[in-house]
């Protein structure tokens, strides 16, 4: 028997479950990607019938035509550990392997076969990050890889992975060996494929060249007729066909009876037929090679339990058949590129052509929203209602917008978020080209609509807006207040900073706008008054006088006419400056609002309005408001981001084997609970992240007190800990100054009388020198993954919530702000007369806890209950710690998976 042979008395482990997902290929397609198993004999015969005499060269180095029966149980039959097999499967059937087999200690060859029609599709790439995670998980630290010179194909696999790889040449063959350590490099590599697939499965849907809808139908009042008339008089460019079995035509096209007997390709089918017969559609329109499915029907999650089943079922059999889809129960999909204009939803309103991309999920909602945006005379590029969003998703199309040069502002409206970890990380890297505006529903519930296959955020509501803002999203509360701050980003330029001038011609109007500027943190450097009498010159004056000052950043304008007056002249005048400006300009004009006829520009690209046009608002509060927003956004923008914080030395594999080998000494006992550490075991997490916990001695009586004095050198406290006591301002749990055994008596005597010792045990300390007490806490969130929080200890404070939040990893900038934006900061900068603390001390004790939660996904959660800050540095007194088995990975993992259906509909 040779060496990878399973033997009669190999053990077979079951593989971990999250082995097993949808992938997105480098086309935009979908496919199944899990480990082997025993009954794949059948498949892995047929898929090597169709791999050509070439492609097994490659792989084998021999003719190898056929495999034997012994060969077939060899690849099929594997023990998930020290050999682990991958296959991709599509429409049933097998089209690649990859496996890795232990050849020494910590090392394994790997080996992919992918069948040759589907080459070039980054299927080698996507089993090499699958298998490197496992073998990860395996401890397997490098992969060896023996390669033709002339397999120029798999070489480039390889090479391209971003990884470290060495090489050398062998009787002809090259062997390759890496690292499957994941550095910045494969992950940039990893990330960087994920944004194109992505990108190209939504790319479609926006520029289809042949659309077909399935259910279209004669009568008028039918979804049907107006999915057909809303696609025709949208003047689409491309080739319509419409299905209907038991018609010969609609709306003057000939009915076909299925997608099949269409002669042409189909790139795009809207499917309006009954929920229980969607699923015969996918059959037909995998079968036609269709990209991709809307799906107008209802009667999916949003009507419970069955309809759950059937949207998961749905959703599955795309996949598997490499499809992707938007919906169910959604309005529907619109691009206003005039070499497309498409508008295949239910929606009669075709928007006119504007600069930003619009997502929302309500299809009810779509319809006011396309009804607002014609009304403000904004325009659109595209626009997607994803109805329950049983696949395509707000991160699909944030991929897809970052590289649409039609589109400048991204708009979203979101009823919930499936992956928030992978949607900051997205949405970070897009905020530096392009503003996200955003509102989010159920902030306060943190509810999801039914129908959504998402779980609810367990994390707190401050920490989902604090991910809002470290990503650089411009988080809003209403629909109306988006629009008007879209509408400022898509026409104006950006403000280099807070200070704002005024010009108008209301003196009380002029005043509302001071105050609203100052409440919302700009800075009122210039307002002028021109009088109720003030011509068109006027304002030109006054405006080109604001917008040279060095000391002003924006401008608002406020214009209310005389009577009789329709102030045409002065609106010249506003469009004029507006068009020129390198500083925005906002208004509030004749109580208009969005952009009046008076005060658009035109543009050469063929929008309503275009750049330079000044946006109205009807209220001078809401003109302010939008200006603060995008202020805010510009102030990030321009934040020097920095280098990544540094957690200095770290000893990230102890720390591992720490949390693995209490997880391991409590095996088969907590299930899915939470283990504590003890404060030995927290005391070496923490040094291992070089953190210093002081340490701490429980005592039941006085004379354990008083060795407990002894052996850490007196100078010590006697204290309780009690919950109900601790950070109380009048300290009367703790006892201080304790220099001999006589005072340790006397203290116990009478801490005792005040505090009965069976409520909560004593712990004798070292003094720490005075400070300001501060808490850093973070714990795991099942969609979130590390969340880490500061705040000033105290009671007062826990009650009002003064805590700053992050999603790790963090830069140097975040957590300096951390440290800032709580209200109680002034606590560390020497207020009322107080010594300033060490600042960088605590910061520096952030950046540890944030890199020790990032590294190590089954510490469940980690806080520094009671840190000291002082002037000379940071203490930390107490602190406590939490492990659990994680069963699924981070929802934002190494390795590209689309979501799991099984677990992403609300219970």
């Amino acid at each position: 028997m040779s060496a990878g042979d399973p033997t009669p008395t190999e053990e077979i482990q079951a593989p971990p479950a999250h082995w097993e997902g949808d992938v997105l290929l480098r086309d935009g397609r979908t496919a199944h990607i899990r480990p082997i198993r025993p009954e794949d004999e059948e498949l892995m015969v047929e898929f090597y019938a169709r791999v050509s005499d070439e492609s097994k060269y490659y792989r084998f180095f021999s003719p190898m035509p056929v495999l034997s029966d012994r060969d077939v149980r060899r690849f099929t039959h594997v023990d998930h550990r020290d050999r682990v097999a991958l296959v991709m499967i599509l429409q049933e059937r097998m089209i690649a392997v990859g496996r890795y087999d232990v050849v020494a200690d910590n090392e394994a060859e790997v080996a992919f076969l992918v069948e040759d029609g589907h080459q070039g599709r980054g299927i080698a790439q996507l089993l090499l990050e699958h298998l490197a995670q496992a073998g990860r998980e395996r401890g397997v630290e490098r992969f060896t890889a023996e390669v033709l010179p002339d397999n120029s194909r798999m070489i480039h696999t390889f090479r391209d992975a971003g990884y470290r790889v060495a090489s050398g040449y062998h009787e002809g063959v090259i062997t390759l060996e890496f690292p499957i350590d994941p550095t910045d490099t494969a992950i940039g590599v990893m990330r960087d494929r994920e944004h194109a697939a992505e990108a190209a499965s939504i790319q479609r849907f926006f520029h289809p060249k042949s659309v077909a809808i399935i259910g279209a139908s004669r009568r008028q009042d039918t979804i049907g007729q107006v999915l057909v008339r809303n696609l025709v008089t949208a003047n689409f460019t491309g080739r319509v066909y419409v299905v209907n079995p038991s018609a010969p035509a609609v709306s003057g096209m000939p009915a076909y009876k299925n997608v099949n007997e269409i002669p042409d390709d189909v790139d795009v089918a809207i499917v309006a037929v009954p929920a229980d017969s969607v699923t015969d559609v996918v059959l037909d329109c995998a079968n036609k090679g269709v990209h991709g499915l809307i799906v107008i029907s209802s009667g999916f999650a949003e009507t419970g339990e069955e309809g759950r089943k059937r949207q998961r079922h749905l959703a599955g059999l795309c996949r598997s058949y490499g499809l992707r889809l938007i919906g169910p129960n959604c309005l529907g999909v619109i691009n206003t590129d005039p070499t497309v204009q498409v508008n295949a939803s239910l929606s009669s309103v075709m928007p006119t052509r504007g600069r930003a991309g619009f997502f929302c999920q309500s299809g009810a909602l779509g319809s006011a929203i396309l009804e607002k945006v014609k009304n403000r005379g904004l325009g659109i590029s595209t626009f997607v209602s994803a109805g329950n969003r049983a696949d395509v998703s707000g991160n699909d199309l944030l991929q897809y917008w970052e590289e649409d040069d039609a589109t400048e502002v991204v708009m979203m409206y979101l009823e919930s978020i499936g992956n928030p970890r992978k949607f900051s990380r997205i949405a970070r890297r897009v905020s530096q080209r392009k503003p996200i505006v955003a509102v989010r529903s159920g902030r306060t519930t943190q509810g999801v609509p039914m129908g959504h296959a998402v779980r609810r955020i367990g994390a707190p509501q401050a920490a989902v807006d604090a991910m809002f803002r470290q990503a650089g999203v411009i988080q809003v509360d209403t629909l109306d207040d988006m629009f008007d701050v879209a509408q400022l980003l898509a026409h104006q330029p950006l403000p280099r900073g807070r200070r704002v001038a005024i010009v108008g011609n209301s003196d009380a109007l002029g005043l509302l706008a001071a105050d609203a500027a100052s409440a919302v943190g700009l800075v009122v450097n210039r307002s002028v008054a021109l009088g109720a009498s003030a011509t068109a010159e006027d304002f030109e004056d006054a405006l080109d006088n604001a917008i040279d000052d060095p000391d002003v950043d924006s401008v608002i304008a406020v214009y209310i006419p005389p009577l009789d007056v329709t102030g045409e002249e002065v609106a010249n005048v506003l469009a004029a400056v507006g068009e020129q400006s390198d500083k925005p300009l906002v208004s509030s004009f004749l109580g208009a609002e969005g952009i009046p006829e008076l005060l658009r520009v035109p543009d050469v690209a063929g929008s309503s309005a275009g750049r330079g046009s000044v946006p109205s608002y009807p209220a001078v509060e809401a003109a302010v408001r939008a200006l603060a927003r995008v202020v805010e956004y510009a102030v990030w923008l321009h934040a020097p981001d920095g280098p990544a914080a540094d957690a200095g030395e770290v000893d990230l594999p102890a720390a591992k084997k720490l949390v693995a080998r209490v997880l391991r000494s409590a095996e088969g006992e907590v299930g899915d609970r939470e283990i504590e550490l003890d404060q030995s075991l927290v005391t070496e997490l923490l040094g291992h992240y070089g953190i210093d916990l002081w340490p701490t001695r429980p005592v039941a009586d006085p004379e354990a007190a008083v060795a407990a004095g002894e052996e850490l050198g007196w100078d010590v406290v006697l204290k309780s800990t009690l919950d109900s006591l601790r950070e109380r301002p009048d300290q009367t749990h703790v006892w201080r100054n304790i220099s001999d055994a006589e005072d340790m008596r006397d203290a116990w005597e009478t801490l005792t009388q005040l505090i009965d010792p069976t409520m909560g045990r004593f712990v004798v300390q070292r003094s720490a020198p005075p400070g300001v007490p501060v808490a850093i806490r973070s714990f795991e969130d099942p969609l979130f993954g590390p969340v880490v929080s500061f705040g000033i200890s105290g009671p007062v404070i826990e009650l009002l919530g003064d805590w700053s939040y992050r999603i790790p990893p963090l830069g140097q900038h975040e957590v300096a702000s951390m440290v800032r934006e709580v209200k109680s900061s002034p606590l560390l900068f020497g207020y009322r007369g107080a010594d300033a603390v060490d600042v960088a001390a605590v910061e520096d004790l952030i950046t540890r806890v944030a890199a020790l939660k990032n590294d190590l996904p089954n510490v469940s959660s980690l806080e520094l209950t009671l840190v000291l800050a002082g002037v000379d540095g940071a203490q930390t007194l107490t602190a406590t710690a939490r492990v659990a088995t994680i069963k699924d990975p981070r929802p934002d993992s190494l390795v590209r998976r689309m979501p799991d259906l099984e677990n992403t509909i609300p219970d």
